[in-house]
C-alpha cells in the first residue's frame, strides 16, 4: 500500500512557545488526524520554545532577522517553509508582522491565534485593553492571517468570563488555558478541509 501522505504543518515562535506545544501534543495525541508538525521555525536563537520543540524531536530552524527588511527576512522564511513542503502555518507567538510575500505564498494557509473575542482588541496587550474597557467576557479567536492586524477570517472562538477580582496576569491565565485546546481545534477543521471562506466567514462544510 502507498504511504499515507500526512498534512505538513510549520509552527512560527518567537518565545516560550505555549501554543506550540499544545499544538505538537494535540497532533501526537491524534486530536489533528492525519497531520505532522514538519518543522518549528524561530526568529530568536534563544527562544525557549526551541528546546521545547527538541525536546519533542520536532525538527527547528532559526531564521534571524540579523539587520535585514522585513521583506528579505520574510523571503527565507517562505524558501525554508517550501523547502520542507508545508501545507499550513501556525503562528504561537511569533512577534512579527508578516510581508505581503508571505502573505501571497501562504494566502488562506496561515494560521493565528489572539487573545481576545475579534474584531474587539486587535494588538498588543488585548487583555489590558478588554479590563481598560470593563468587559464581562473575552476570550481568544483563531483566525487566518491577511493585511490587516488581527482581521483575517474567523475560524474558531471561545469565551472567558472576565471575574471582578481579575488583573491582567490572571485573566492572560484563564484565555491562555483555553487558546491551548482552541487552537487544536481550529487546525483540525483546517487540515480536514471541510469548510470554505466566505467573504470573511469560515464556514463548515
Amino acid at each position: 500500500m502507498p504511504r499515507e501522505v500526512k498534512t505538513k504543518i510549520a509552527i512560527l515562535i518567537s518565545g516560550r512557545g505555549s501554543n506550540m506545544l499544545a499544538l505538537a501534543d494535540a497532533v501526537r495525541e491524534g486530536r489533528v488526524p492525519e497531520t505532522e508538525i514538519a518543522v518549528v521555525v524561530s526568529d530568536q536563537p534563544n527562544a525557549a520554545g526551541l528546546g521545547i520543540a527538541q525536546s519533542r524531536n520536532l525538527k527547528t530552524v532559526v531564521v534571524e532577522r540579523r539587520g535585514r527588511s522585513r521583506d528579505e527576512h520574510d523571503r527565507e522564511l517562505v524558501t525554508v517553509l517550501q523547502e520542507q513542503r508545508i501545507d499550513f502555518v501556525c503562528l504561537a507567538g511569533f512577534m512579527r508582522l508578516l510581508s505581503a510575500h508571505f502573505l501571497s505564498a501562504y494566502r488562506n494557509r496561515i494560521l493565528n491565534i489572539h487573545p481576545s473575542l475579534l474584531p474587539a482588541f486587535p494588538g498588543l496587550d488585548a487583555q489590558k485593553q478588554a479590563l481598560e474597557h470593563g468587559v464581562k467576557f473575552s476570550g481568544c479567536t483563531v483566525h487566518f492571517v491577511d493585511q490587516t492586524l488581527d482581521g483575517g477570517p474567523i475560524i474558531a472562538q471561545r469565551i472567558v468570563p472576565v471575574l471582578d477580582e481579575d488583573n491582567e496576569e490572571t485573566l492572560s491565565e484563564r484565555i491562555l488555558e483555553e487558546e491551548h485546546s482552541l487552537y487544536a481545534e481550529a487546525l483540525a477543521v483546517v487540515t480536514s478541509g471541510n469548510y470554505e471562506i466566505v467573504g470573511r466567514r469560515v464556514v463548515r462544510k
